[in-house]
């Protein structure tokens, strides 16, 4: 069942051992510039899931409630802290492990092939969805980790918990995750990516860790105003 997110975790490190090699003889300039292509791809890549959105008041009110329980909860703080515990057992000096942790975490966790490929892997064993997803955050890794450093590997603990739990679900609920329900998930996984893109873009500091619950809400609503 968890091959697929195996693969994919072994593909992020290798992408991001690659990417801190590279890290080492990049110039500041070039750096810069990658941060920026990899925001932009990911400002378009959100806005077209978004656009998918069967019923766009799913969509609006996934992310107020989600955002109101995050912010309640605090998510993105409670991450944050446990990222520099990690950063202090493991003796790094980094300045950017925990954005690039929790910036990779996001990028490679709230898109459509993330909740898809391992809805797939729970309910038929099809990793093939999650092989393709592989290869993709393989090549995504490389740029961030010559950006953002060795958080970006540590960004697997987060990944394997959040696509292995939901394969788990998949597997124990068989039925529940309709086409619409799936395509409400990725729209408002897409707003999500959207704000990832803004924050690599430095355009606004949004806290998208705390509108992750907006996932779940997204899934209750398509269930109840199918």
């Amino acid at each position: 069942m968890f091959i697929g997110t195996i693969i994919n975790a072994v593909a992020i490190i290798i992408g991001g051992l690659i990417g801190l090699f590279l890290h080492r003889n990049f110039p500041e300039k070039v750096r810069q510039i990658v941060f920026q292509g990899i925001g932009l791809f990911t400002l378009v890549l959100g806005m077209q899931m978004a656009f998918k959105a069967n019923n766009p008041l799913v969509l609006i009110f996934s992310i107020l409630i989600g955002g109101i329980i995050g912010e309640w909860i605090n998510i993105e703080g409670r991450m944050e802290r446990l990222s520099e515990k990690l950063k202090k057992v493991i003796g790094s000096d980094s300045n950017t492990f925990t954005e690039g942790l929790m910036t990779s975490f996001l990028l490679f966790c709230v898109g459509s092939m993330a909740i898809l490929g391992s809805i797939n892997d729970g309910l038929r064993s099809d990793h093939s969805l999650l092989f393709t997803k592989s290869v993709l955050d393989g090549f995504s890794s490389i740029a961030l980790a010559s950006s953002l450093g060795i958080g970006v590997l540590f960004s697997v603990i987060p990944l394997v918990i959040y696509q292995g739990g939901i394969s788990l679900f998949a597997s124990a609920s068989q039925g529940l995750f309709s086409p619409v329900i799936i395509s409400e998930l990725t729209a408002v996984g897409g707003l999500l990516i959207v704000g990832i893109g803004i924050n690599l873009l430095e355009i606004k500091k949004i806290r998208v860790t705390n509108l992750l619950p907006s996932l779940l809400i997204a899934v209750i609503l398509a269930i109840f105003l199918k």
